[in-house]
C-alpha cells in the first residue's frame, strides 16, 4: 500500500473532538492518501472524566462505519494505561510484563473492532521488567497474528539497540519503529520537560537511525502544540535558549521564501530530512489537517535545507 508520509494523531478523538468531527478528519485524511493512524490504549486518560478508551473506540467506530480496515495502518500502544481508576499520572501504569502486554492487546483489539494491529508499540520504558520478557511477549503477538510489526516509544536509543539484540539473539521479532518527541526547535540538553514521560530525539538517536535503516522514526509533538504560530501556546521552558530564537527566525524566513506556513516547513523538513521522519500530526479541525497536508507540496531544495540544518 502506498500512503503519504504523515501519521494522524488521535489523542482527543472521542473527548475534546466529537465523533462527527473526528470522522470528518479521518475521512479527509484517507481521501488524501493517508493511512497511518496513531493511537494508544490510554488516550486520553489525563483528561477529566476520561478512561483511556476513548480514542481507540472512536477509531473503531469509524473503521466499522467506513468498512475500510484493510486500507488503514493502525498503530496503538500498551504499557502506560493506569491500573487505578481516576489516576491521572503514570504512577499506576500497567507496565510491560508479559501478562500486561497480553491483556492490553485484547482490550485494544476489542475497542478498535479488528483482529490485528499493524504496529504495536511499547508506550513507555519499564525497567522493572526484563527486556527479554517484553520482547518474547511481543513476538508471541506477532506469531499469533494479532500484531504485524513492533515499535518502541519513549525509549533511549541504547535500550532500543539492546532490545533489538535480545530479539535477534532469540529469533524473535525486533522493534522496527521508534517513536520520540522531535521537532525543528530543540530543548537545552538535559533540561527537564513539563511532560516528564516524553523522550526527545537526541543527536545520538538521529545518528543511530541514519545507520540503521531497519528502524523508522515516528515523531510526536512535531508542531509544539501550536507553539510555532500561536502566542497563547508558549514553548516549554526547556526551549528557552538562544538557539530557539535563531531556529524560529530561520524557519520563518524559509516559510516566507517558499510561500508556506511555518508549520508546513517544519513538517517538510522532517519528512525529507536525514533520517527521514514520519511526523505524527495531531489535529482537532479540518483546517488544521488541510494545513498539515499542504506540507507535502512544500519543496525544500538542498540550499534551503542546508540553511535550516546549519542553525544551532
Amino acid at each position: 500500500m502506498t500512503h503519504i508520509p504523515l501519521a494522524l494523531g488521535t489523542i482527543p478523538f472521542g473527548t475534546a473532538v466529537d465523533d462527527r468531527t473526528a470522522f470528518a478528519i479521518m475521512d479527509r485524511f484517507a481521501e488524501a492518501g493517508g493511512a497511518l493512524l496513531d493511537t494508544s490504549n490510554n488516550y486520553p486518560f489525563w483528561y477529566d472524566g476520561a478512561t483511556g478508551d476513548e480514542s481507540e473506540l472512536t477509531i473503531g467506530r469509524w473503521l466499522a462505519s467506513r468498512n475500510n480496515r484493510d486500507h488503514m495502518v493502525i498503530g496503538t500502544k500498551c504499557g502506560a494505561r493506569p491500573t487505578v481508576p481516576g489516576d491521572r499520572t503514570l504512577g499506576s501504569a500497567e507496565g510491560l510484563s508479559a501478562g500486561a502486554v497480553g491483556t492490553a492487546i485484547e482490550g485494544s483489539l476489542r475497542r478498535l473492532g479488528t483482529d490485528h494491529v499493524d504496529v504495536y508499540w511499547a508506550h513507555i520504558e519499564d525497567r522493572s521488567v526484563p527486556l527479554a520478557e517484553t520482547a518474547e511477549a511481543f513476538d508471541g503477538l506477532v506469531r499469533a497474528g494479532k500484531v504485524r510489526e513492533l515499535g518502541a516509544s519513549n525509549l533511549p536509543v541504547w535500550r532500543l539497540e539492546r532490545a533489538r539484540n535480545v530479539a535477534r539473539e532469540n529469533g524473535w521479532t525486533p522493534y522496527a519503529h521508534l517513536q520520540l518527541r522531535h521537532s525543528y526547535v530543540r530543548p537545552r540538553p538535559g533540561a527537564p520537560l513539563r511532560s516528564a514521560g516524553h523522550v526527545v530525539a537526541s543527536e545520538e538517536t538521529l545518528d543511530y537511525l541514519r545507520q540503521e535503516p531497519g528502524v523508522t522514526l515516528w515523531a510526536y509533538n512535531t508542531l509544539m502544540s501550536g507553539g510555532y504560530t500561536r502566542e497563547d501556546r508558549p514553548f516549554d521552558e526547556a526551549f528557552d535558549h538562544p538557539g530557539t530564537a535563531r531556529r524560529l527566525a530561520a524557519v520563518r524566513e524559509v516559510a516566507a521564501e517558499v510561500g508556506a506556513t511555518v508549520n508546513q516547513v517544519v513538517l517538510a523538513w522532517l519528512v525529507g530530512g536525514s533520517p527521514a521522519v514520519v511526523p505524527i500530526v495531531g489535529v482537532s479541525t479540518l483546517a488544521q489537517l488541510d494545513e498539515a497536508l499542504g506540507a507535502l507540496d512544500v519543496k525544500l531544495d538542498d540550499e534551503l535545507r542546508a540553511r535550516l540544518d546549519s542553525v544551532s
